[in-house]
């Protein structure tokens, strides 16, 4: 391998290793060799859909691979990970291994990589996710200016080995450490979901808490919380949140005091109370940001670790101590904590913020406005037409619906482009390629801005496709995606219509109505059921996405994505909330912002809302009538799945067409032009 060319990865185990293959595909340098799994359906599907190789053994592997990412459990989470990392490295394969992994098998490995002559790496991954590094570096910064006073500390058990890791790399060492055994418990107490013990880590007094309960089969669904960190100065206090962030900076309070011991409150040495008293540095973003972006960005950052070990080569024994080190103090801890409590507890209910804090979010007699979610680092958002620069072009509010996605269908593609290359359409495609399409044409309603059209136009060069989008901005983008294309313009007829209204053939071979149901009420949806299984085709196929929450909630306005174009940055902050006049509906927007050169502030803003009524696949096959079956997508991608006919069921009809009629002026804009919301386990 040059290092030059990139380097060709095997992903082995398909539950987090899902995550590491993502990280693969999206990281430049690095080429997705294949996947390597037992052998499930699941898994051989995956596989398809990302098209890759799939392969069950070591021993079928072509000699071409360079590295493999291991995220299959070790032998102490009752999984033969280790086994399968020296067999790679037996072939001369660099191997990153997801952790946990006992302290005797990752000096072994280690060993075993010095004798094999290649790299091998332990990734803990939460010290790499992008929040965790934040705090790490602005840890490092703070140490250097500020001996370190204490360390608070609190992680669910199984993530004890990372929080270990995270210490060590915000204190910039681990020596010196000693820990005392954690107290008794009473008896007369009860059980408690806590531990705690009290030491000493890189020489700085530390108090740990540790929730000590553990369901073996689902340790990540039940864990209270993350990893939260406090390391404190006599400057303020560096806290980490949550492992997903924000990190949060609170300075000392320190009040001067006059002759008679009174807080001097104002004059000369006051400035210091201007200070705000937390910041709160960076956004937090959802679960699905989490899953799309943060780990696999995570991995790759772990995967860029692998490759600069591989450059450089050198002894993989020696580069280790440091994980070795950090391996022995999780094991003392683990050892003095002695096993957790085993737990089995029913699944939990998750509330949103509007649960704890009723609309409008705020504390009691506060009158100034707070920031949102999106505001700058620090805290103020600058106003529009305040002094320094020219206020942001903004769109005026509409009622949600209006004409709902013409105003961003400009950015549409920016967001909608890599979801669609990355998910759906690989999933559409590898569902289509066996498909029988002699039957009818394939129905695209909602079509949006065509790129699911043209994934299955690439798909299938057999197809004929009618693609419906009644929003005049999206189907602008997608008239001209056809009309730039002679093979599209050739097969693929767009027109205006909108469901479930819309105007439809005798026979329908497909249709895909991804982004859609959820602007349609019960009602119109019954009759757009009644009016496609009517039509469908014989082995006819219903493609069906939807938004990735199943019941009404709130999502507070966040970040999800940036993109630049010449000298333009584009930002896309989505949000959405119950909807006032109907809770079972959920109003939901989204803002661009248009910045030039580096500026600060917008030059241009524009805003999009809609309506949405959330509801899950099972409610989807319920409806129809039809039998649902869910596609693999990548992690933290909306739900998809593909509807056939439950035996039995009626047939297409052979009737006259219905008369087009198009919903009322204030119903939903049938359309699956909505952006994907955006994006498991650590076990393999």
């Amino acid at each position: 391998m040059s290092a030059s060319s990139p380097l060709r990865v095997l992903v082995c185990g398909t539950n987090f290793g899902r995550f590491y293959a993502e990280a693969v595909r999206r990281r430049p340098g690095y080429t997705l060799a294949g996947i390597l799994s037992r052998g499930s359906a699941a898994s051989r599907a995956y596989a398809q859909s990302l098209g890759v190789p799939f392969l069950t053994d070591v021993d079928d592997l072509p000699a071409d691979i360079d590295a493999a990412c291991v995220a299959v459990s070790s032998s102490i989470s009752g999984g033969g990970g280790t086994e399968l990392a020296r067999a790679l490295m037996d072939r001369g394969i660099h191997v990153l291994q997801e952790h946990p992994v006992h302290l005797t098998e990752l000096t072994g490995n280690l060993r075993h990589a010095r004798e094999r002559g290649v790299q091998y790496r332990l990734n803990t991954h939460y010290p790499h996710v992008a929040p965790v590094r934040a705090f790490v570096e602005a840890a490092r910064r703070l140490v250097a200016q500020q001996r370190p006073l204490f360390v608070d500390a609190a992680t669910p058990v199984h993530l004890m080995h990372p929080l270990v890791d995270i210490l060590g790399r915000a204190t910039g060492t681990l020596r010196p450490w000693r820990f005392a055994d954690p107290a008794p418990l009473p008896a007369e107490i009860g059980p408690q979901p806590f531990r705690s013990l009290h030491g000493v880590f890189a020489g700085v007094p530390l108090t740990l808490r540790v929730h000590h309960q553990l369901d073996p089969a689902d340790r990540d669904n039940h864990a209270l919380h993350w990893h939260r960190i406090s390391l404190g100065t006599e400057g303020g206090v560096l806290t980490l949140a949550d492992t997903h962030g924000p990190v949060l900076w609170s300075p000392r309070l320190h009040i001067g005091r006059d002759a008679d011991r009174r807080f001097v409150l104002d004059g000369p040495g006051t400035g210091r109370l201007g200070l705000g008293t937390t910041a709160v540095v960076g956004t937090t973003g959802s679960f699905r940001t989490v899953f799309s972006d943060l780990w696999p960005e995570a991995i790759g950052t772990a995967l860029d670790g692998l490759r600069e070990a591989v450059a450089q080569g050198g002894d993989a024994l020696r580069a280790g101590q440091y994980d070795l080190a950090v391996c022995r103090i999780w094991t003392d801890l683990a050892a003095r904590l002695g096993p957790p409590e085993i737990v089995r507890p029913a699944a939990p209910r998750p509330l949103a913020v509007s649960d704890v804090f009723p609309v409008p979010e705020g504390f009691p007699h506060e009158t100034t406005s707070r920031p949102g979610p999106a505001s700058p680092p620090g805290g103020r958002a600058a106003p529009t037409g305040e002094p320094g620069g020219p206020s942001p072009r903004t769109a005026p509010p509409r009622p949600a619906d209006a004409a709902a996605y013409s105003p961003s269908a400009e950015f549409f593609d920016l967001v909608a482009a890599e979801h669609t290359a990355t998910s759906s359409a690989p999933a559409i495609a590898a569902l289509l390629a066996d498909a029988d399409l002699s039957t009818g044409p394939v129905v695209d309603i909602g079509a949006g801005t065509g790129l699911v059209t043209e994934a299955v136009a690439r798909a299938r060069p057999d197809a004929e496709i009618i693609a419906c989008e009644p929003s005049v901005g999206m189907r602008a983008v997608l008239t001209s995606r056809v009309f730039s294309d002679e093979d599209l313009r050739a097969r693929v007829t767009v027109t205006a219509d909108s469901a479930p209204d819309l105007e439809l053939p005798d026979r329908i071979g497909v249709v895909l109505l991804c982004g859609v149901l959820g602007h349609l009420d019960a009602g119109q949806r019954a009759r757009l059921w009644r009016r496609l299984t009517r039509r469908l085709a014989p082995g006819g196929l219903v493609v069906v996405e939807l938004m990735q929450f199943e019941r009404p909630l709130t999502l507070p306005e966040t970040r999800l994505a940036t993109a630049v174009a010449g000298h333009h940055r584009y930002e896309w902050s989505f949000g959405g909330a119950p909807d006032e006049t109907d809770a079972a509906v959920m109003s939901l927007h989204s803002t661009w912002r248009v910045y030039r050169d580096g500026a600060a502030r917008p030059e241009r803003e524009v805003r999009d809302s809609y309506r949405w009524a959330p509801f899950g696949l099972k409610d989807v096959a319920t409806e129809s009538g039809l039998t649902a079956r869910a596609l693999p997508t990548r992690p933290g991608a909306p739900p998809l799945a593909v509807l056939t006919r439950t035996q039995g069921s009626p047939g297409p009809a052979d009737r006259p067409q219905l008369p087009h009629a198009r919903p009322s002026p204030d119903g939903p804009d049938a359309s699956h032009t909505a952006p994907p919301l955006v994006s498991s386990s650590t076990d393999g």
